[in-house]
């Protein structure tokens, strides 16, 4: 496997999760936390666990992704959330595939550990964008929030969107430019406490993460 992977996470008030999260990271892996405008003391608590702090104070889940990327100086990238929710040592599968050659994108299909952390509505919309993207050629039934790429294939993508929006654009548009990708389990268990979910935890912002949604599927 190639050692040159950085795993860029996203936060904003993810102080909480950070102790528990960087600490199961895998050595073969480099850590940007990428401070979102938090509110806490995230930045500090992420550099005091040793990894590396970019600010993005521009608000959105593609911003902050985007920032971590172009940050990257690593032949891949990882990305996931920085709540708690994922084990990162489970990315080593998708690291090796990309490493590998086996596919140019791996995404994490998230198996909930119970019902009771991947409420109804999430499951509802998840369904609907995936059943859009499979429609469309692109093998996947989760929206990818945990993913591994080649650096330089993703900033080629040209993503634009810097909301919620990111990840699904990413796919559609992995799949229009014809790259392999293939889906592996990864476990999700509940968010760490104190800390809030950007989308499910609001009605403002499941409606914003809709909206992205459809935006960027026309």
């Amino acid at each position: 496997m190639l050692s040159s992977c950085d795993l860029v996470i996203p936060c904003r008030d993810e102080a909480p999760a950070l102790a528990g999260l960087l600490g199961r990271v895998p050595g073969e892996m480099s850590v940007i936390v990428v401070d979102n405008g938090s509110r806490d003391d995230t930045a500090e608590v992420a550099r005091g666990l040793g990894a590396r702090v970019v600010t993005e104070p521009r608000a959105g889940y593609g911003a902050a992704v985007h920032a971590g990327v172009c940050a990257s100086s690593a032949e891949l990238v990882a990305v996931i959330d920085g709540d708690g929710t994922f084990d990162p040592v489970e990315l080593l599968p998708l690291v090796d595939a990309v490493a590998q050659g086996r596919c140019t994108l791996a995404v994490g299909r998230r198996r909930p550990v119970d019902s009771a952390v991947m409420p109804g509505p999430a499951r509802l919309g998840n369904a609907l964008v995936t059943r859009w993207l499979r429609h469309q050629g692109v093998p996947v039934h989760d929206i990818a929030p945990a993913r591994v790429c080649r650096r330089t294939d993703l900033l080629a993508l040209q993503i634009a969107d810097r909301r919620f929006g990111y990840p699904v654009e990413l796919l559609r548009k992995a799949g229009a430019a014809g790259w392999t990708i293939r889906e592996y389990d990864v476990s999700y268990g509940a968010r760490a406490d104190g800390t809030r979910s950007k989308v499910s935890g609001s009605l403002r912002g499941s409606v914003l993460a809709a909206t992205d949604f459809v935006r960027v599927l026309r």
